[in-house]
């Protein structure tokens, strides 16, 4: 197993986390905040949109089995990111499109992937996804993860 970290923030971290848990070659995911400021947040602290995280969604994956490349396909497909700050009603600088990069081979393949999802002409607007460099991961509150699984739903959209 070549067990390797993904982090992606694409608007409320639930639906994020539940689409990551069905891909085969995904050992854990977990929700969390990243890309702040503000040590040790809470989700009351992300949510003034002060503190400059974004809702996460960190997938552990063993890369024998599911590649990045795989991974950032989903991730495109999951939400729009052509909307800045916002998912739907989500609006925030803590519901923004990003990728959080864990290292150079995971920012190359994203910044390639951004390109050619910009180039291919499936969305009208331009990609408004960031590419940030992973920092400290801050695991959210017991409630928030698996909270789909944990209400018995698929997802969190209508």
């Amino acid at each position: 197993m070549a067990i390797k970290k993904a982090t992606f923030a694409a608007g409320c971290f639930w639906g994020v986390e539940a689409t990551f848990q069905k891909v085969k070659g995904v050992v854990q995911t977990e929700v969390g905040y990243m890309g702040g400021h503000t040590e040790s947040p809470t989700y009351q602290d992300v949510c003034t949109d002060r503190t400059g995280h974004a809702e996460v969604v960190q997938v552990t994956f063993d890369d024998e089995q599911v590649r990045y490349q795989q991974l950032l396909d989903i991730f495109w497909k999951g939400h729009d990111p052509t909307q800045r700050n916002r998912q739907g009603p989500d609006v925030g600088m803590q519901y923004r499109s990003a990728i959080f990069y864990h290292d150079e081979e995971q920012l190359k393949e994203a910044m390639a992937s951004k390109t050619a999802l910009g180039a291919s002409g499936r969305f009208p607007r331009p990609i408004a996804t960031n590419l940030e460099k992973a920092g400290p991961f801050w695991r959210a509150e017991e409630y928030h993860q698996k909270y789909l699984q944990k209400k018995g739903l698929d997802s969190c959209h209508i």
